[in-house]
């Protein structure tokens, strides 16, 4: 399972430069709605970027947004929807950002090792599941999670990415395959 990232609230708000008029009610109410999400908010991030370091500074990207609206998210039945697609969203523009950097990297013929420190416990599937998914190439890594983890259709994913259908199922096919290798390994 992925690591779960715990958050300050007031070194989030420091960072977001936003005044502490608010009542402590309220202070208090969004230190909650934090803790609620944070684990799904991280998770969605960490397999799209397939970094824990990189997951962690969206997920309190994610949080500064979700904290300037606040006052429509904190009654919302969907806050939690909103939350996972500004979650889904900034980790892929966050890919694109970088994209030439992987681009980069994935050209290396030796592949860039894992941290030893980042090894699953054997006996946990879900674990080698995740370490898995952060091996795999970001262009099958992305496809292949906005699918099974974010449900999204095909044409979803190729729209959301700008890339072809064609590229979006050959991706996915790719990284079930390469998915495929590492767990039975």
């Amino acid at each position: 399972m992925v690591t779960a990232a715990t958050f300050s609230l007031f070194e989030t708000l420091d960072r977001a430069d936003c005044s502490l008029d608010r009542s402590m009610e309220e202070v208090e109410e969004f230190e909650t709605f934090v803790r609620n999400y944070q684990n799904m908010v991280f998770s969605v991030s960490a397999r799209i970027v397939g970094s824990l370091a990189d997951a962690e500074d969206i997920t309190q990207e994610v949080f500064l947004k979700a904290y300037e609206r606040f006052q429509e998210l904190r009654t919302s039945p969907t806050a939690g929807g909103w939350l996972k697609t500004v979650s889904t969203n900034l980790s892929i523009n966050h890919l694109n950002r970088y994209r030439a950097r992987w681009r980069f990297f994935s050209e290396q013929e030796k592949p860039i090792e894992v941290a030893a420190a980042e090894a699953p416990v054997k006996s946990d599937r879900q674990e080698m599941l995740e370490l898995a998914l952060r091996k795999l190439p970001d262009s099958q890594r992305v496809p292949l999670v906005l699918f099974h983890f974010q449900e999204m259709s095909y044409d979803e994913i190729a729209a959301k990415l700008g890339i072809s259908l064609a590229k979006v199922k050959t991706d996915i096919h790719r990284g079930k395959e390469a998915l495929r290798k590492m767990l039975t390994k």
